[in-house]
């Protein structure tokens, strides 16, 4: 329909309105996730080698990496003419668009899980659902714009995939419902093939729409 096409337009979703009511939202839910971290970081700090901490607050990281994309897009929508200015932010935005889809869709999975089992939703459920799906899709809408190619997409790749072996191998992977505590393999298995999925649907967002010149987009 016209009215989609118009409202996912670049000129919709890079008006600074948009951008501003993005980071409005994003700094202070990267903030308040950290905040959600706090016991876990805590409990890794006083228990587990100091190098594990950046493995443990995997959502807000993502958010974090995102909105630094989003503002880096605004500021400066143009690729540097310095080589590694331009490789990192292919890594920022990489990152951000990779884990954002990914632990977006992991942490509402986990939840309807742990509700399979048992678990009984509150009001802090659904505003993580809400909340973790919203990056899922923005992180999609998004990935078009950014200056990201493949080499960047392999190395956030790279990382997430460690992520997920340092998560499940040494025990800091994300708090899980109780009543999955006795599923923390098949949790991992599904974390390791989301992290692939993540991956994909990162590239099907961004480079078939490269040669593409199309205005709506």
């Amino acid at each position: 329909m016209v009215w989609i096409r118009w409202l996912l337009s670049r000129n919709v979703l890079l008006h600074p309105a948009i951008l501003w009511l993005t980071m409005i939202i994003y700094v202070p839910g990267t903030v308040y996730g950290y905040y959600w971290y706090k016991g876990q970081l805590i409990e890794t700090w006083n228990e587990h080698p100091h190098w594990q901490l950046p493995f443990v607050p995997d959502s807000p990281t993502a958010s974090l990496f995102f909105a630094l994309a989003l503002l880096w897009l605004w500021v400066s929508p143009k690729r540097s003419r310095h080589a590694w200015i331009n490789a990192i932010r292919g890594i920022v935005e990489t990152l951000g668009v990779v884990t954002s889809v990914k632990y977006g869709i992991w942490a509402t999975a986990i939840i309807f899980a742990g509700q399979a089992q048992g678990d009984v939703l509150v009001w802090e459920h659904w505003m993580l659902i809400i909340g973790h799906s919203a990056m899922a899709i923005m992180a999609l809408l998004y990935a078009r714009f950014f200056t990201f190619g493949g080499m960047a997409l392999l190395a956030a790749a790279a990382w997430t995939f460690l992520n997920d072996t340092v998560d499940y191998t040494y025990d800091v992977y994300p708090y899980l419902p109780s009543q999955l505590d006795d599923d923390v393999p098949y949790v991992a298995m599904f974390t390791f093939a989301l992290t692939a999925l993540s991956v994909l649907a990162a590239a099907f967002a961004k480079f078939p729409f490269e040669r593409r010149k199309d205005k709506a987009f």
